[in-house]
């Protein structure tokens, strides 16, 4: 407390005045003095905390690179090596997990589209192509399923439905909410697996309805449908984890809140220049 005081009084009294009132030593000042933080230390701290933030705000989900883009966007000049250091150092790091339940139903009689998207998942304009796909979430009550329908333009979910059975109903409200939600254009195409709901006649006489065309992914090859497989790990590594939710009506809650409010608005994608799906569409719009 001596060697503070005089520290924050060094403008206004003599060092060696000071020290001999408070009975210190200056080379005891001094070698105090020596092991205060340097700029670059005080600047780390500042850095760390606010890396933490950014850490927390995205449920602790952010690597590397989506809190360098983030901490840019915030006006920080710092480089990629360091924030790798201070999150090493402190370690701060992105949440894992794995998993995989086959929710794609292809023994069917249906007629099957062919694969006319081709994994061309880079889209110019929105509302050119959608793609779709359904996953499931555990819960203490049972399974949970969660059907989406992306825009690949910018990997924005548009429309999303869950319910307690893979039936055709789970994909056709998807659909019918990104159908309310958007304004279509001629030639759109529906890229989806060749489960039974997506080959099912309701589902495609409702996109006949709307002159939509459809396009199915290759038998049991998931890279034909990489974008929406991409969406559904990361929310079962941002969102879900390890949690099996005590009820359909939490877990509900729980996607609700990932879906519109962190994954469309918030959350940096590295395919879109670590922007969220709602910011990049409206750049595109004003640009």
């Amino acid at each position: 407390m001596r060697f503070q005081f005089i520290n924050d009084h060094v403008d206004k009294y003599p060092i060696r005045l000071m020290c001999r009132v408070l009975e210190v030593s200056r080379s005891g000042y001094y070698a105090w003095q020596r092991r205060l933080p340097s700029g670059r230390q005080m600047a780390n701290q500042v850095l760390v905390a606010e890396i933490r933030k950014l850490h927390k705000q995205s449920r602790q989900t952010y690597g590397i690179l989506r809190i360098y883009f983030a901490l840019r966007k915030l006006g920080y000049r710092c480089s990629r090596n360091r924030v790798a250091r201070l999150m090493r150092h402190h370690n701060i790091r992105a949440w894992q997990k794995r998993s995989y339940k086959k929710t794609t139903q292809s023994n069917h009689a249906y007629p099957v589209a062919a694969n006319k998207l081709g994994q061309r998942f880079q889209v110019s304009q929105p509302n050119k192509v959608w793609s779709s796909d359904i996953t499931y979430i555990a819960t203490a009550e049972g399974w949970l399923y969660l059907a989406v329908v992306m825009d690949l333009f910018s990997r924005q979910i548009i429309g999303w439905s869950m319910q307690l059975s893979l039936k055709r109903p789970l994909v056709l409200d998807a659909l019918k909410m990104a159908l309310q939600r958007r304004q279509l254009r001629p030639g759109l195409l529906h890229h989806s697996d060749q489960g039974s709901q997506y080959a099912s006649h309701d589902y495609q006489s409702l996109l006949a309805q709307y002159a939509i065309e459809p396009s199915m992914s290759r038998r049991g090859n998931c890279y034909d449908n990489a974008p929406v497989e991409s969406f559904f790990a990361s929310l079962k590594k941002e969102c879900v984890q390890e949690m099996v939710y005590k009820s359909r009506y939490h877990a509900k809650l729980a996607l609700f809140d990932y879906i519109e409010v962190f994954y469309n608005r918030q959350r940096l994608h590295s395919s879109l220049g670590y922007r969220s799906p709602i910011e990049f569409e409206q750049l595109a719009t004003f640009s």
